[in-house]
């Protein structure tokens, strides 16, 4: 088995970025900063803040975070938006009215919606230009390949899809509706999956000497787990993502790759 090491790959960029924000602060005077705005005090929430914050602290970006009742999230917003010492801005999913969530996402700037999130982004989301990375990082040639996508989600599955295509490739895409989902597997080289479904695919669904890509997310018996079903870990012909440290870790890379890149913008922009 040979393991898709996110984390390692994370350390490299992390310093990439640092020299990056560096640069930015000294000869442009400019300090990236991402504010997160919140809604729920939960503490998966907060880890994740938390997580957010250490990065920024590694990478030299400031990280405001904005703990709010959701009937001040177009007030927070239209402020973060008119504020120009604020390069990214993030609202933090779930909301405690998770029926408003498009509709306040869709008030964030677009250059300044780091997560991608607004109907109007001009950012990648994170989760699948980590995914990209990664399999970049590991020399995993995609052209010529069957890959096959789990899920359509509109954080992972569907702007990936549009990431490949816009690549040239044409990955095939399994969601609820898909009938001949074994059969898809079977044939494919690089499975990638992100449906938050614990031990949806199995072992027998996946080829000999497959590519694998977990980025689902769930909670099981106080855990975080993945898509792919335990059993699959024992087969040492595989390469694939570790239980953890796989996408998450590039991940976060990403989001912040975006806070660089729109700072950066703000320095160029007439």
């Amino acid at each position: 088995m040979k393991l898709l090491n996110g984390a390692e790959l994370a350390s490299y960029i992390k310093e990439r970025q640092a020299k990056q924000v560096r640069a930015l602060r000294q000869a442009d005077g400019t300090a990236p900063k991402l504010a997160i705005v919140v809604t729920v005090d939960h503490p998966a929430i907060n880890i994740y803040m938390r997580m957010k914050s250490r990065y920024g602290d590694d990478v030299l970006i400031d990280v405001d975070i904005h703990k709010i009742d959701q009937a001040e999230a177009v007030a927070t917003i239209e402020q973060l938006n008119n504020d120009p010492s604020v390069h990214g801005i993030i609202v933090q999913l779930p909301l405690a009215d998770p029926s408003q969530t498009q509709e306040i996402v869709d008030l964030v700037a677009p250059e300044k919606d780091v997560d991608a999130l607004g109907v109007n982004a001009v950012f990648e989301p994170a989760t699948p230009l980590a995914i990209m990375w990664l399999l970049a990082g590991y020399n995993i040639n995609l052209p010529g390949k069957n890959i096959a996508l789990v899920g359509r989600g509109r954080l992972v599955g569907a702007p990936l899809e549009r990431l490949m295509q816009a690549s040239g490739l044409e990955p095939t895409v399994i969601d609820s509706q898909t009938k001949n989902t074994s059969e898809i597997l079977q044939d494919a080289d690089i499975v990638i999956t992100a449906t938050g479904k614990p031990g949806l695919i199995k072992e027998s669904d996946i080829k000999y000497g497959a590519v694998v890509v977990d980025a689902g997310v769930a909670g099981e018996q106080g855990k975080t787990v993945g898509d792919l079903d335990e059993a699959i870990y024992q087969r040492d012909d595989l390469t694939i993502t570790p239980k953890k440290g796989g996408v998450g870790p590039l991940t976060i890379c990403a989001l912040f790759d975006n806070v660089i890149r729109a700072a950066r913008d703000t320095v160029t922009r007439p």
